[in-house]
């Protein structure tokens, strides 16, 4: 099994597993695989970064754990006046 084959099929099984595992919609998840694997393959590539000095001996957070701890960007703008409210109708009696 290729490179592009195993990707294929990981995507597959992403797309199968998103929508609730349903049967008989192999060809369709396959067909949604390839295109995705497509686009993938003729995506520009990031350029490699250039080569660390020196190894560090910590670890670097994880994307997930670092977005979860970082403090929203909402948190340093100030709050904005509110508008004014129009008054309500009245009620027909």
């Amino acid at each position: 099994m290729n490179t592009d084959e195993k990707r294929i099929r990981e995507f597959a099984y992403q797309i199968w597993e998103s929508e609730g595992r349903p049967e008989g919609h192999e060809a369709r998840h396959w067909e949604m695989a390839c295109k995705l694997a497509e686009a993938e393959a003729l995506a520009p590539k990031k350029p490699a970064a250039s080569k660390p000095a020196a190894k560090s001996k910590v670890a670097a957070k994880p994307v997930a754990v670092a977005k979860a701890t970082a403090k929203p960007a909402t948190a340093t703008k100030p709050a904005a006046e509110k508008k004014p409210r129009a008054p309500r109708k009245p009620t027909a009696s």
